[in-house]
């Protein structure tokens, strides 16, 4: 090993030099988001994988997996009603109405019908109808 090869390349760090530690950069970029936009962040990702997994999305219209599907609605479903209180109306409302829109778009897409409160996310929600249809 030659002197040259022994010398540290300028941008390299430098031994000791003190080097953030990108954990603890991840931790503070975490702390400093509101709970409410965490949670509507994680919601929304929900919601799209749902449709996603219905057929709802333009660019894979044929793809349908209705158990993943309901997996991701039932989820969305227990978040929304734990996180309801945290959320306000204000921002609970919107995410309320496409958790419903998913659920009735579930129920037009699925062959065998679940029995009413039995659908994806109703033990959270209860039972979910078409509005011409509501009992």
């Amino acid at each position: 090993m030659t002197d040259a090869d022994a010398t540290p390349r300028s941008g390299a760090a430098q031994p000791g030099a003190e080097q953030p530690d990108p954990l603890s950069t991840a931790s503070r970029d975490i702390a400093e988001v509101p709970a409410v936009e965490i949670i509507s962040t994680a919601a929304l990702h929900l919601m799209s994988a749902a449709a996603v997994n219905l057929g709802l999305a333009a660019d894979l219209p044929d793809h349908k997996d209705l158990d993943e599907a309901r997996s991701l609605i039932d989820s969305l479903a227990g978040l929304l009603d734990a996180a309801a209180p945290a959320l306000g109306h204000h921002h609970a409302a919107p995410l309320k109405d496409g958790l419903r829109s998913l659920q009735l778009a579930f129920r037009e897409a699925s062959s065998i019908q679940d029995e009413a409160g039995q659908g994806p996310g109703e033990k959270y929600t209860g039972a979910v109808f078409p509005a011409a249809t509501q009992r």
